[in-house]
C-alpha cells in the first residue's frame, strides 16, 4: 500500500486546538467536529480527523504541544502562571543562547574563546541573579522583621505567630536574626521544590539519545488507521544522531537532553543562594562584635565552609562537567561536597546567632531600634534610621557588580577579549576606589571625593567597552537581506540578560517596599515609620518611574512610525488599484494597517528595543552611582526634595504591585488565547531553549516536543512497506513557533530520514527574529545547514516558505528555500457571488490559502516519485 503522504502540522504559540489546526469547521448551528487521538496523550498528542480514511493519499495530522505551556483552565494553570514570576531567570537563560560565535560542536568550545568567556560571564551573572531575590527576602526576614521589628504592634502585623520575637530572650544577641533567616531559606526551599517539579515535568522523554544501542526498538505509536485483525510489524528503531561533523549546535544529539547538567547547576544555585542569605546575619554579628573563644571557632568554620562553596561554584560554572549536556549523568562528588559544605556553614551560622554571648548581645542591642517607639517616639533612637548596619551597602554593591557583569557580557560578546578588558579594568579600579574611600589602603592620603563620585566615571569607562568595533568572522556574510543583521550589533546577550536583571530588581525592591508598608501599617504613629526599607529601594522607585516614562516615549515613537508606514502602504494600495470605490478605500485602510504592523515588527521593533535598552543602561549607571551615595534628599529641604519623594513613593507603590500584575498577566496568557497571541510570543521564545544557564528558569517545552516529533516521523517512515500505517513521505508543516520546532527536528535527523521529508514553514521568524538574536543557530552561516540537509539530488530544496505582507510575524527567509508570497486578502471586495469581504487572515489560515494547496499537491507528487524501491533500500 504505497503513495501515502502525511502532512504533520505543528502549531505556534497560541495553543491552537487540534480541530482548528486540522481545518475542521462546524456547520452553521452545529458543533465543531472532534478529531481523534492517534498517538501521544492529552498533554502532547497527534490528532487526525475522525473522517480520515486509511487509504487517503494525503493525510493531515496535527501535533498539539501547547499544553506544555498553556493550560486547559485547570488548577495547573495557576502553577504555570506563577512560572511567569521566574521570567528574569528565563531571560538570563536565553542570553546564553544569544551569544554569537558558538561553535557548531559544543564540545569544542574553550573557556578562553570569545563564546566561552561570554558563557562563563553569563553563568556568573545567573548566579548573582539567583542571589538578588534571596537577598531581598533576607532583607525582609533579617532586616525588617528580625532587626527592626521589635514591638509587638509591629510583629502582630506579620501573618503567623511572630509575637514571640518581642520577648527578652529573643531580643538578645542575634537570636531574632536566626528566626528571620528562615524567611529566605524558605524561599530557597520553594525554588528547590519548583526546580524538582519542573524537572519531573520536563524529563518525560520518548528516547535517550545517549544510551540507545544499535537495534534498540520502541513500541509503535498508537494509530487508529490499523485495521482490526491486522498483524503488527516490528516497531521502528529510534533514529540515531546525524553522522559526521556537526555544522549547527542544534544537531548535537544531547541538545535536548540535559538532565544531569540541570541537577548539578540547580545544586550550585541553591547552595549559593543559601550562602548569600546566611552571610548577611553572620557578617553583621561578626563585624559589629568580633567573636572570641568557641564562638570564633564556629564563626570561622562557617566562613571557611561558605568560602569553599563559592570557590567550587566559580570554578564549576566554567568546567565541562557542568556546561556540557551529557544526558542523565549523576551529580558527582563536587556537587555532594557543595551540599555538605553548605550544610556545615548553615549550621555554624545558626549556632553563632543562637549561642549566648553577653558582649555580643549588648553591642547589638545598642544598635537596634529601642522598644516602645509606638507609645513614645521622642525617646532616643526612635527618630533615626536603625536599619541593619551595612545592608544598604551590600545591596548597592550587588547591583553595581551585576551592572559591570552585564557590560562585560555585552562587550565580550561583541568584541572578544579586548571588549572585556575595559569593564574588567573598571571593576578593579572601582574596588581600589572603595578601599581608598574607606581608608583601607595603608599610607594612602584621604580620598578627595566620595565613592560615588569616583564610581560614576569608572562605570562610564566600563561602558566604553560596548562601543568598541565588533569582531567579525571573515567567513560570515552579513546580512542575507535587509533587516537580518545581528540584533543590537552583537550585544544581544547583554540586552536580554539586562532586561531580566531590571525585572528581577523590580520584583525584589517591590517586595521590600510592600513588606515595609505592611509592617508600618496604614497610620504610622507620629509620622515616623516603625521600619525603614533599604535606601536603594527608594532609588529604585525613582528609576522605575523614569523607566515607565521612557517606555511611554518609546511607545509614542512606535505609534508615530506605525501611522507613517500605514500612510505609505495606503498610498501604494490606492495607486495600485486604480479607481477605487468608497468600499474599496475603506478596505484598503484596513489592509494597510496590517501591512504597516508587518513592517513595524520586521523593520523597527528590534531597533526600538535597542534604543530603550541603551537609555536604560544610562539610567542603570546613574542608579548605581546613586545607591553607592546612599542618602536621599530629605523632605522639607526644598521643593525638589518633595517632588523626588513623591515620585519615589509612586514608583515604589507600582513596584509593590508589579509581581502581582505579572502573575495576573501570566494567568490570562494561559487562559485567554487573544492575550496569549500577543504576550505569549515572548514567553514561548524564552521557554523554547533548554535550561543550560539558569536551572531555576521554567522548563523548556522543546525538551519534549522535539524528541516526540522526531520519534513520530522516524517511526512512520521506517515501517515495513506493507504496513498500512506507513508513509512514503512526510511534510513537516510548521506555523510560527512551530517552524522553529520543526527546524530543530530536521537538524536532529539522519540523512536517510531527511530524504523523505519536506518542510513547510509559514508565519516564519527564522531570519527576522531568530536569525538576528540567535545567530549561532539561525544566522547566515548556520541556517543554510538546514537548506543543505533538505537539498534534493536533482537540484532544489525540500523547503517551502509561505509569507504574507499582512503577517506581523511572517517574512521571507531567503536561505535557499522556495519562498511563496500568499495573497491576503484575496481581493478588496466580494466576488463570484459572495456577499462578505474576503477576510484578512494575517498570521493565521495559511493552509486554507490557494497557494498552499497548490504547493502541497506539487510536493506530494514529488515525494511519491522520490520513494526508493525495495531493491534500492533506504541507504
Amino acid at each position: 500500500m504505497g503513495g501515502r503522504i502525511l502532512e504533520l502540522r505543528v502549531h505556534g504559540v497560541s495553543n491552537t486546538p487540534p480541530a482548528e489546526t486540522l481545518g475542521l469547521t462546524a456547520e452553521p448551528g452545529g458543533e465543531s467536529p472532534q478529531p481523534r487521538l492517534v498517538a501521544g496523550g492529552p498533554v502532547t498528542g497527534f490528532y487526525r480527523s475522525a473522517t480520515a480514511a486509511p487509504l487517503d493519499p494525503i493525510v493531515v495530522e496535527a501535533y498539539s504541544w501547547g499544553q506544555l505551556t498553556s493550560g486547559a483552565r485547570t488548577a495547573r494553570d495557576v502553577e504555570r502562571a506563577l512560572w511567569t514570576l521566574l521570567l528574569p531567570f528565563t531571560l538570563a537563560n536565553v542570553a546564553l543562547h544569544a551569544r554569537p560565535g558558538i561553535p557548531a560542536d559544543p564540545t569544542t568550545e574553550r573557556l578562553a574563546s570569545r563564546s566561552g568567556m561570554t558563557a562563563w560571564l553569563i553563568r556568573l551573572f545567573c548566579l548573582s541573579l539567583t542571589g538578588t531575590p534571596v537577598l531581598a527576602m533576607t532583607g525582609v526576614g533579617v532586616d525588617l522583621i528580625g532587626w527592626q521589628c521589635v514591638d509587638e504592634v509591629c510583629l502582630s502585623r506579620i501573618p503567623g505567630p511572630w509575637e514571640f520575637l518581642a520577648g527578652p530572650w529573643w531580643q538578645q544577641g542575634g537570636r531574632a536574626l536566626a528566626v528571620g533567616l528562615t524567611v529566605p531559606l524558605a524561599m530557597i526551599g520553594v525554588l528547590g521544590l519548583v526546580t524538582w517539579r519542573t524537572y519531573q515535568y520536563e524529563a518525560v522523554m520518548p528516547a535517550d539519545p545517549t544510551t540507545n544501542p544499535a537495534g534498540r526498538r520502541t513500541p509503535p505509536p498508537v494509530d487508529a488507521d490499523v485495521p482490526v485483525g491486522q498483524p503488527r510489524q516490528e516497531p521502528a528503531p529510534v533514529p540515531e544522531p546525524p553522522p559526521g561533523p556537526l555544522s549547527n549546535p542544534l544537531q548535537d544529539p544531547t541538545f535536548w537532553w540535559g538532565e544531569g547538567q540541570l541537577r548539578r547547576a540547580a545544586v550550585l544555585h541553591l547552595c549559593t543562594g543559601t550562602v548569600v542569605a546566611a552571610a548577611v546575619p553572620l557578617g553583621t554579628v561578626s563585624v559589629l562584635d568580633p567573636p572570641h573563644g568557641a564562638r570564633a571557632v564556629v564563626t570561622w568554620s562557617a566562613v571557611a565552609a561558605f568560602t569553599a562553596v563559592l570557590t567550587i561554584t566559580l570554578v564549576a560554572i566554567g568546567r565541562p562537567f557542568l556546561t556540557r549536556r551529557e544526558g542523565a549523568t549523576p551529580l558527582g562528588g563536587w556537587s555532594i561536597a557543595v551540599i555538605v559544605l553548605t550544610g556545615i556553614g548553615l549550621a555554624g551560622t545558626f549556632a553563632v546567632l543562637l549561642l549566648p554571648d553577653g558582649a555580643t548581645g549588648s553591642a547589638l542591642a545598642e544598635l537596634r531600634p529601642p522598644v516602645g517607639c509606638v507609645e513614645d517616639p521622642t525617646q532616643p533612637g526612635c527618630l533615626t534610621d536603625r536599619s541593619l548596619p551595612g545592608f544598604d551597602r551590600v545591596v548597592a554593591w550587588l547591583g553595581t557588580g551585576q551592572l559591570l557583569l552585564l557590560i562585560a557580557i555585552g562587550a565580550t560578546a561583541r568584541s572578544g577579549r579586548r571588549g572585556g578588558a575595559t569593564p574588567a579594568a573598571a571593576a578593579l579600579l572601582i574596588a581600589v576606589a572603595a578601599a581608598w574611600c574607606h581608608g583601607w589602603l595603608p599610607a594612602a592620603p584621604p580620598a578627595p571625593m566620595a565613592l560615588w563620585q569616583l564610581a560614576l566615571p569608572l562605570l562610564v569607562l566600563a561602558a566604553i567597552g560596548l562601543l568598541l568595533p565588533r569582531t567579525r568572522p571573515t567567513r560570515i556574510k552579513q546580512p542575507l537581506e535587509p533587516h537580518t543583521d545581528l540584533a543590537w550589533r552583537g550585544r544581544a546577550p547583554a540586552v536580554i540578560a539586562g532586561f531580566g536583571w531590571l525585572l528581577c530588581l523590580a520584583y525584589s525592591t517591590g517586595v521590600l517596599y510592600w513588606v515595609a508598608n505592611r509592617l508600618n501599617g496604614e497610620d504610622t504613629p507620629h509620622g515616623q515609620p516603625l521600619v525603614v526599607p533599604p535606601t536603594p529601594v527608594t532609588w529604585a522607585g525613582l528609576a522605575f518611574a523614569a523607566a515607565l516614562l521612557i517606555l511611554a516615549l518609546v511607545a509614542v515613537r512606535a505609534l508615530v512610525l506605525f501611522h507613517r508606514l500605514r500612510r505609505e502602504e495606503y498610498a501604494q494600495l490606492s495607486a495600485r488599484g486604480g479607481r477605487l470605490s468608497a468600499h474599496d478605500l475603506r478596505r484598503a485602510r484596513d489592509v494597510s494597517a496590517h501591512q504597516a504592523l508587518h513592517r513595524l515588527v520586521g523593520e523597527h521593533a528590534l531597533r526600538l528595543a535597542g534604543w530603550y535598552a541603551g537609555v536604560m543602561a544610562v539610567l542603570a549607571v546613574l542608579g548605581c552611582a546613586a545607591v553607592l551615595a546612599c542618602p536621599l534628599p530629605q523632605a522639607g529641604t526644598g521643593g525638589a526634595a518633595l517632588v523626588i519623594e513623591a515620585v519615589a513613593d509612586v514608583g515604589d507603590a507600582l513596584l509593590g504591585w508589579l509581581p502581582v500584575a505579572v502573575a495576573a498577566v501570566g494567568l490570562l496568557v494561559y487562559r485567554k488565547n487573544t492575550i496569549r497571541r500577543s504576550v505569549g510570543v515572548v514567553w514561548d521564545v524564552g521557554t523554547f531553549w533548554p535550561r543550560a544557564a539558569h536551572p531555576l528558569a521554567p522548563p523548556s517545552y522543546a525538551e519534549r516536543a522535539v524528541p516526540e516529533l522526531l520519534t513520530r516521523t522516524a517511526g512512520l517512515i521506517a515501517l515495513d512497506e506493507h504496513d498500512p500505517r506507513r508513509m512514503d513521505g512526510i511534510i513537516l508543516s510548521g506555523h510560527s513557533q512551530g517552524t522553529v520546532i520543526c527546524t530543530a527536528v530536521i537538524l536532529q535527523m539522519p540523512n536517510r530520514w531527511r530524504r523523505r521529508i519536506w518542510f513547510f514553514s509559514y508565519g516564519c521568524q527564522l531570519t527576522r527574529l531568530y536569525g538576528r538574536i540567535f545567530p549561532a543557530y539561525f544566522g547566515p552561516d548556520r541556517l543554510p545547514v538546514l537548506t543543505e540537509a533538505l537539498t534534493r539530488s536533482g537540484g532544489g530544496t525540500r523547503w517551502t516558505n509561505f509569507w504574507r505582507d499582512t503577517d506581523p510575524l511572517g517574512w521571507p527567509v531567503t536561505a535557499g528555500e522556495r519562498d511563496i508570497a500568499v495573497t491576503d486578502p484575496e481581493a478588496l471586495h466580494p466576488s463570484d457571488g459572495e456577499v462578505a469581504d474576503p477576510p484578512i487572515r494575517s498570521h493565521s489560515g495559511y493552509p486554507e490559502a490557494a497557494e498552499f494547496q497548490r504547493e502541497r499537491s506539487r510536493v506530494a507528487w514529488l515525494l511519491r516519485r522520490a520513494v526508493p524501491s525495495p531493491r534500492r533500500g533506504l541507504g
